[in-house]
């Protein structure tokens, strides 16, 4: 099947500094996540969450870390110009080079192993596409992400993928070759309609985590916490969302369970995070696109 609309997205920018926004963007998005409030489990500005060896300024240093990979990312996309198999091998050439810098710049502590990875190829799949609809960049992520990588290594040792093969879900692989449907069928829908609902920007994006976490077989949370520990979440999550959300003051209450249950289960929804980063990409970026043609058409 042919990938949709694949010329770049035309626009006023040089190639360098389409990647150069591209980058900005994937950047923001991780910033934004890590400094979103509460998350159960996760890194925020109250504290380490259920970690012991992260915090919000370790979190920073990361994402600020991964921005001339990202750039790097979208340049080879651009000089590609279609999401073949060279484009997937560069593109991952370019992620095991970023995990080097994140740890470099973390001391050896995994930050952002699963977003590079995710925002890598949305990152690629963006400067490929013609237009920033969120379904065409998800769709050409997929096509991209489709194709077998030679230099991957067989096994990395990494925890999620070791909770793969344990429990038998797909990861983060799954996600990015299915076209992102966590991100597409829950992160943005709930996002937006939050936001329609007039819930302050932070209760939106924190309901669109809450969506994702609902329904995701998150291998971070497998790999702390079992089986067990990903029930607690799954249903934790939707209890959230069914109480009106943390806008909400039966929210919050469920809210407030959710996060005693993970941290006393050292359970930290480390793979939600990364696709509410996705989520929050492809946000920043169609409204990115609206700005742009208002600006150009003078409105």
């Amino acid at each position: 099947m042919a990938t949709p609309m694949l010329q770049p997205v035309a626009d006023a920018l040089s190639p360098p500094l389409r990647a150069s926004m591209l980058a900005s963007l994937a950047v923001g998005a991780l910033l934004d996540e890590a400094a979103l409030a509460p998350k159960p489990g996760l890194v925020d500005a109250r504290g380490s969450g259920a970690h012991t060896d992260l915090t919000l300024a370790l979190m920073r240093t990361s994402a600020h870390s991964l921005r001339p990979a990202f750039a790097a990312m979208a340049a080879a996309a651009l000089e590609a110009g279609v999401p073949d198999q060279s484009l997937r091998e560069r593109l991952g050439a370019l992620g095991r080079e970023a995990e080097v810098t994140m740890m470099a710049a973390t001391r050896g502590i995994n930050t952002h192993r699963g977003a590079i990875w995710c925002l890598g190829l949305l990152v690629g799949a963006a400067a490929l596409a013609s237009t920033h609809d969120a379904r065409t960049v998800a769709a050409i992520a997929a096509a991209i992400a489709g194709h077998a990588d030679r230099h991957r290594p067989a096994h990395t040792g990494n925890k999620g993928e070791l909770a793969c093969r344990v429990y038998g879900v797909s990861g983060a692989r799954g996600q990015a070759e299915a076209g992102f449907p966590h991100v597409m069928h829950h992160g943005l829908p709930t996002l937006h309609a939050s936001r329609a609902r007039g819930a302050a920007e932070p209760s939106a994006r924190l309901n669109a985590l809450l969506a994702i976490m609902a329904t995701l077989d998150d291998t971070c949370v497998l790999a702390r916490a079992g089986r067990e520990g990903l029930a607690h979440m799954q249903a934790g999550a939707a209890a959230v969302l069914e109480a009106g959300g943390v806008g909400t003051v039966c929210g919050r209450r469920q809210l407030r369970a959710l996060e005693a249950g993970m941290l006393a289960r050292r359970a930290s929804p480390g793979g939600a995070a990364d696709l509410l980063a996705a989520t929050l990409f492809l946000d920043r970026l169609s409204s990115h696109d609206d700005v742009r043609c208002n600006d150009i058409h003078g409105d």
